[in-house]
């Protein structure tokens, strides 16, 4: 039986903090822009590798304002947004060839098996609790055709403590309690004190394949986004540079999916297929 979409009293709703931090518009050049093209440049190469060749029908769950959405319109495919963010709906609306809706992850207003593809490139970000998770990927199977692909982001549970330790900041007391908290357990809370981010989950990579397992999706492999070219002070003017740009790219593509090394990337994208 076919479920139809849900009304938004129906949906899981978006805590205020993670609604206020995004309708401040950062997600419009986070990745546009310094070492943030690096996270999207390898999304776009991983995608674009992992995607039917044929234009395909992708919801893009938690799409932001639409950078992704955006390029992968450009090839051909059919892309729908859902977000929880009203400015993220308007803006990746506007999108030539996108269309754009509100939603949850968790309870997704999509019809069973509609989709080739289903994107998850953010939402498992701001779901702490591992039910939650799963219901979100298992939300993302039932859209998806049997045979469709899911691919989901997650930040890696050390991602903040290399981050914070790369920018200097790890050195003053109140940020190094807070990432060592963090490391711990991957709950990022939120904090009015500490702007840089709200609340999150930062996900031991080995842990993720079982919660595709637990949401029915068989897991077919993982890839570090950024690998560790993210955590050099240079990165960004290597970006830069055309020549040392392809380098940093070949060499990141080297080691995307070295056991030893997944957990050094900033993100990680686990691939699923529905059988």
């Amino acid at each position: 039986m076919t479920r139809l979409p849900r009304t938004p009293s129906q949906a899981p709703t978006l805590s205020e903090e993670i609604l206020a931090y995004y309708e401040r518009g950062g997600e419009t050049t986070r990745l546009t822009e310094g070492a943030g093209r690096l996270e999207l440049w390898r999304t776009q190469e991983l995608l674009r590798r992992l995607l039917p060749d044929t234009p395909a029908r992708v919801l893009d769950v938690g799409g932001g304002t639409g950078v992704h959405a955006a390029w992968l319109a450009g090839d051909g495919h059919a892309v729908e947004v859902v977000d929880p963010v009203p400015l993220h709906v308007e803006r990746s609306g506007l999108l030539p060839g996108v269309t754009a809706r509100l939603g949850d992850a968790r309870a997704l207003p999509a019809e069973d098996t509609a989709y080739d593809v289903v994107l998850l490139l953010g939402p498992l970000y701001h779901l702490p609790e591992r039910p939650e998770r799963v219901r979100a990927l298992a939300e993302a199977r039932r859209a998806v055709r049997p045979g469709g692909v899911v691919v989901a982001a997650t930040i890696n549970r050390y991602a903040g403590l290399n981050d914070t330790l790369r920018q200097g900041a790890y050195f003053l007391p109140e940020r190094r309690a807070r990432t060592d908290a963090v490391s711990l357990d991957g709950r990022h809370l939120h904090s009015a004190d500490d702007p840089v981010f709200t609340t999150a989950y930062f996900a031991d990579p080995a842990e993720v394949p079982d919660e595709f397992d637990a949401a029915g999706l068989t897991c077919e492999g993982q890839y570090g986004v950024e690998g560790v070219a993210w955590l050099m002070g240079d990165v960004e003017e290597w970006l830069d540079d055309p020549g040392r740009r392809e380098a940093v790219l070949a060499a990141t593509r080297r080691v995307e999916s070295e056991p030893s090394l997944l957990g050094a990337s900033g993100h990680v994208l686990t691939v699923g297929r529905r059988a």
